[in-house]
């Protein structure tokens, strides 16, 4: 099984300074969809040492950085434009019809790893944006998802991260309500009910990826097992700096790190239970790296 998603067992170690124990959270690192594009560009890259990926793989540059040793070049959607009879990877983001244009005019071999809940919520907003539904989408502006779910009409769909960004008095008298994937499955149904609460008959589309969505429960349970906790993500990663706030909600003593070394011994006490857990996007192996580097303290 490659590094990067391979299972980890806790352990615990005791050593002969601090005495620390430390678990790592079986629950957290990449969601099926991330490890599906990870799994997909090393295979390639394994049989031909080459790949090109749109925008990076996973947000967190740790990943990144092993994936590029391997042969993975990252390019943006200007560089797709100009690049010719190359294989191409889609991330679990997923893209916008314009990309598979450009594509196909561009003789680009795509490698889809589009996440199928992704797949599954494209296809629903673009039947909807067929039969002329006045279509809003609740997610992170420029998001690289987003990007993709507003391509599929036109960039007609309107998106909001909260509720403070639209006019409800102003909004039509029927909507048709679709969720970045990612996002808070309790906020979203506090959103219908206040759109419905000021007369907006809302058509509510629930398309939320509930192994990314029940994290914050997961997380909430585990940060309370333990003295210290240690979030380890991306800095880029938006779920990352979610999750982590969840954290710090449930357990003061949460510290954020994106790589073993940002971790500190004066962190800990003699004789803490250490929890280490991260995002969606971040890998077991550095969350492993992590693990062993507090065992040394």
């Amino acid at each position: 099984m490659n590094v990067s998603t391979r299972p980890s067992k806790n352990y615990k170690g005791n050593n002969t300074m601090k005495n620390l124990t430390v678990d790592i959270d079986q629950n957290s690192g990449f969601c099926f969809g991330v490890v599906y594009a990870i799994e997909m560009a090393e295979e390639i890259l394994l049989e031909e040492g080459k790949l090109y990926c749109l925008g990076d793989i996973v947000h967190n540059d740790e990943e990144v950085h092993r994936l590029e040793k391997l042969g993975l070049q990252i390019i943006n959607h200007k560089t797709l434009k100009e690049l010719k009879n190359a294989k191409v990877l889609i991330r679990a983001h997923g893209e916008p019809p314009s990309t598979y244009k450009i594509a196909l005019e561009n003789q680009l071999d795509l490698i889809d790893a589009s996440c199928p809940v992704v797949l599954k919520l494209q296809n629903r907003i673009k039947n909807a944006y067929d039969k002329s539904e006045k279509i809003y989408i609740y997610g992170k502006h420029g998001h690289a998802e987003v990007m993709g779910l507003i391509g599929q009409t036109n960039k007609e769909a309107i998106v909001f991260q909260s509720l403070e960004e639209l006019d409800l008095n102003s909004l039509p008298a029927s909507i048709s309500l679709y969720s970045q994937t990612t996002k808070s499955t309790d906020n979203f149904y506090k959103i219908i009910d206040k759109l419905k609460e000021n007369g907006i008959e809302v058509n509510a589309n629930d398309t939320i990826c509930r192994q990314v969505s029940n994290r914050d429960k997961e997380l909430k349970k585990f940060a309370s097992q333990y003295e210290k906790i240690i979030f380890v993500s991306g800095t880029k990663s938006s779920n990352g700096k979610v999750l982590y706030n969840i954290c710090k909600q449930q357990n003061e003593n949460t510290y954020f790190v994106s790589n073993k070394e940002q971790v500190q011994e004066e962190w800990f006490d003699p004789n803490d239970r250490v929890g280490v857990c991260g995002a969606t996007s971040t890998p077991m192996w550095l969350m492993e790296e992590v693990q062993k580097r507090i065992l040394t303290f």
